[in-house]
């Protein structure tokens, strides 16, 4: 069984560190298998909202949006996400930003840079590119009542972490976070 601690930390919240909530569970019968984080580090990524997306002058399939990150000046930048449009708000990654690594091994840095000729002053972010799931189908669209400028790891409860449970048939009172929050 797998839950989030924030749930079960909902129920009962004991004076503990992660590490001694899994002991603790484990000692109480409750084999914990694995314990990771929600999401991968990463730095410089705050809620912004696509004010503008244009089509590039050079480009089929590029937009340039301007993006509200909540620091007055908007950003300019240009992206290729089929569902980048006006008024939703995505996950941006400003420059500086650091992204997961990719396949190399490597933190993804975002710097200032130019698409076509059009300058673009950081990247709007997909849920895969963020290692929150494999969806690359286009921009993780995020809930409207999120303030923009707030830190995508607030605003997600990134910094969750994720117990793991190995069960035995005879624990079934134990099959749901509040089960688990008794014990």
């Amino acid at each position: 069984m797998q839950f989030p601690e924030s749930w079960l930390r909902s129920f009962c919240n004991p004076a503990l560190t992660t590490q001694q909530l899994a002991d603790t569970l484990t000692m109480g019968g409750f084999e914990v298998e694995e314990l990771r984080p929600v999401a991968p580090p990463f730095s410089q990524v705050v809620v912004g909202r696509i004010l503008s997306a244009e089509p590039h002058p050079n480009a089929d399939r590029l937009r340039v949006c301007q993006v509200d990150v909540g620091q007055g000046a908007l950003l300019n930048i240009v992206c290729g996400a089929p569902n980048a449009r006006a008024g939703i708000k995505v996950p941006t990654a400003l420059v500086g930003a650091e992204l997961p690594p990719g396949d190399d091994g490597q933190p993804f840095k975002i710097k200032l840079g130019k698409l076509r000729g059009i300058e673009s002053q950081g990247m709007l972010c997909s849920a895969r590119e963020l290692k929150l799931s494999d969806d690359h189908g286009g921009l993780l669209e995020l809930p409207l009542d999120v303030p923009v400028g707030q830190d995508i790891r607030q605003a997600l409860n990134l910094d969750d972490a994720v117990f793991t449970l190995k069960l035995t048939p005879n624990l079934g009172h134990v099959l749901s976070v509040y089960g688990v929050a008794r014990e």
